[in-house]
């Protein structure tokens, strides 16, 4: 059971940290903190033309976290804030109602969805998702 939540490839993602750090002078940027377990994720985002055009992230999670803030990193470039929002959406579901995983360029986010048997672990592991859309939210809100 554990065993099926912590496969190789989570935790290779895990490892792999797409666009960790902060960036110098973001639009916006979001902290997202798990009461539960102390994770926490800082996103920085730059926004041109209502999507995503840089993006950093500093993340302190566990490997739950981090597998899902690798796959936000790998591929946020060019997402607007309806497909951030739709996916952190999906995702949520994904995790607390058993829903289909999300789809699209954030389709690797199927990995976690043995995650859903573990509800002490939905919030830190969809902390990234939060953090980013509720960032391109306000930058998309100051720009209009």
């Amino acid at each position: 059971m554990i065993d099926d939540l912590y496969s190789a490839r989570l935790l290779r993602l895990a490892a792999e940290m797409p666009r960790a750090g902060r960036l110098a002078q973001p639009d916006a940027t979001s902290e997202k903190v798990s009461k539960l377990c102390g994770s926490r994720v800082v996103v920085d985002v730059k926004v041109e033309d209502g999507h995503v055009a840089d993006f950093a992230q500093d993340v302190k999670a566990c490997a739950l976290g981090q597998a899902a803030a690798s796959v936000l990193g790998a591929h946020v470039i060019g997402a607007s804030l309806q497909e951030l929002e739709s996916t952190r959406d999906a995702f949520r579901s994904m995790l607390k109602a058993g829903g289909p995983a999300p789809e699209g360029r954030f389709g690797d986010l199927a990995l976690l969805a043995p995650v859903k048997d573990y509800p002490a672990r939905h919030t830190s592991t969809l902390l990234a998702f939060e953090a980013v859309a509720e960032a391109v939210r306000h930058a998309v809100e100051r720009r209009a």
